[in-house]
């Protein structure tokens, strides 16, 4: 059915165009006889389409006989107009052309909104045009009707069966697209609710879920993918995740985020992503989820996190607690780090090295000239100084936890004002031979000269 054929018209003339001559009398008698096919085609949709028959839907069985009516009418009006070729602009019986397509259209529509494919529909139609060209034949052999009339009337039936066909699949196609389209825009309302700053209630988010048509999980956690560069390919993801991309903050709505399924999704479908996910959290608190996520993306950004393709907040708690008031770690690094405000920037690079290591490796000197690759009693030497400039506080508990921070946070500051020429000098500093190296010499005499070491 559908596009094969030349589509039927209501206009007079064309539907009398190389029409065989039919007395008005055989035309008559033939309207009478398509006037009581009625009832046979809907028995015979009814036996070969169930979902049509006694025991389907009432409203889809009162929707076959207006339409098995609407499309006997139609072809009368053809028989009609091919009887009175001169009465141009006649009333149509079937109400006009628009109308007869809306109604099709809405037939269409009905069946996609009933969750139904539209093999019933047309085979619907099909049933009918065979009980058509039944009784036509059994008409021809009763009247006087010759060969070219009977091929050019079974014509007719099958061109206004492909009609049909073709304004049912476009009702069909509208409806199917409009509940597309409406269906994302309630999913895009659902992340809407789901990270607005004031926490949703249950019942409104209940509701927002309800008419999205997605499950409300136990917990959740909000991706939060980095804008930066050329638009990325959008992410092949499943339908459970909710998507933000069109949000100024590109992110995904994640259900479950923790089972192992998830996280394969997730690494797969975000491979060529800088991404972040937030902590796993109930739904009310997505909003939340998504703040650590981008809390991770901006730490890692400024080299406090390792830069990862994708980056799971769970894995740095420590560090989304301490840097998330940045003005309050600003004011925690100047003055823990005073002692070293005077000094030049490659010494006060030097020395603020190596008293991050002396902290993270419990003062231990060997390890911590393991790390910088210098020799324990460069690391020794330093650590005079620094004893020297920061007195007692560099092995008071407090103040060491607090110069840790300071001191990771003024590392961060350091690479982003020096661009992308940090991370190569960082290397040389933890390098076992270069710029390092001869720092690490240079050291070593000056402790030979000094005399002796601690």
């Amino acid at each position: 059915m559908g596009g094969s054929r030349k589509m039927a018209t209501n206009d007079a003339s064309a539907v009398g165009w190389s029409a065989p001559r039919i007395p008005a009398a055989t035309v008559e008698l033939l309207r009478a006889d398509v006037l009581r096919s009625a009832a046979e085609m809907v028995r015979e949709i009814e036996r070969q389409v169930p979902e049509y028959g006694p025991a389907g839907d009432p409203t889809s069985a009162r929707a076959l006989r207006r339409g098995v009516n609407l499309a006997l009418r139609r072809y009368l009006d053809l028989l009609d107009r091919h009887a009175h070729p001169t009465a141009v602009g006649a009333a149509d019986a079937t109400g006009g052309a628009t109308d007869w397509r809306e109604i099709y259209r809405a037939v269409g529509a009905n069946e996609m909104r009933a969750g139904r494919s539209l093999d019933g529909l047309h085979a619907a139609a099909r049933a009918c045009a065979r009980v058509a060209n039944r009784r036509l034949r059994a008409f021809a052999a009763r009247h006087p009707l010759s060969p070219e009339a009977v091929a050019w009337l079974a014509e007719r039936i099958f061109d206004n069966i492909d009609d049909i066909a073709q304004a049912s699949t476009e009702g069909y196609a509208q409806a199917r697209e409009a509940e597309a389209s409406g269906h994302e825009r309630r999913r895009r309302q659902l992340v809407d609710v789901l990270l607005a700053d004031a926490p949703p209630s249950v019942p409104a988010l209940t509701a927002a879920a309800a008419a999205a048509r997605w499950r409300l999980p136990r917990r959740l956690a909000v991706v939060a993918i980095a804008a930066l560069g050329p638009p990325t390919p959008t992410p092949r993801l499943v339908p459970e995740m909710l998507t933000g991309y069109d949000r100024p903050q590109p992110c995904l709505i994640v259900p479950d985020p923790e089972s192992h399924a998830q996280v394969r999704v997730l690494v797969n479908g975000l491979a060529g992503q800088h991404a972040a996910v937030g902590l796993a959290v109930p739904p009310t608190e997505a909003a939340a989820s998504l703040r650590w996520a981008r809390l991770a993306l901006d730490l890692a950004a400024n080299g406090l996190l390792p830069r990862q393709p994708l980056i799971w907040c769970r894995d740095h708690l420590a560090a989304l607690a301490v840097f998330q008031d940045r003005a309050l770690i600003a004011a925690l690094s100047e003055r823990q780090l005073a002692p070293l405000a005077r000094l030049r920037d490659d010494r006060r690079a030097l020395l603020a090295d190596t008293l991050l290591a002396w902290l993270m490796f419990n003062m231990n000197a060997n390890e911590v000239a393991a790390q910088l690759h210098v020799h324990p009693q460069t690391v020794r030497h330093r650590l005079r100084q620094l004893t020297d400039l920061f007195g007692d506080r560099i092995r008071d508990p407090q103040q060491r936890l607090e110069l840790e921070i300071a001191l990771r946070a003024e590392r961060a500051r350091a690479r982003r004002a020096a661009g992308p020429t940090a991370a190569t000098r960082q290397r040389r500093r933890s390098a076992p031979a270069g710029g390092a190296a001869v720092r690490g010499a240079a050291d070593r005499r000056r402790t030979r000269q000094s005399g002796g070491s601690r």
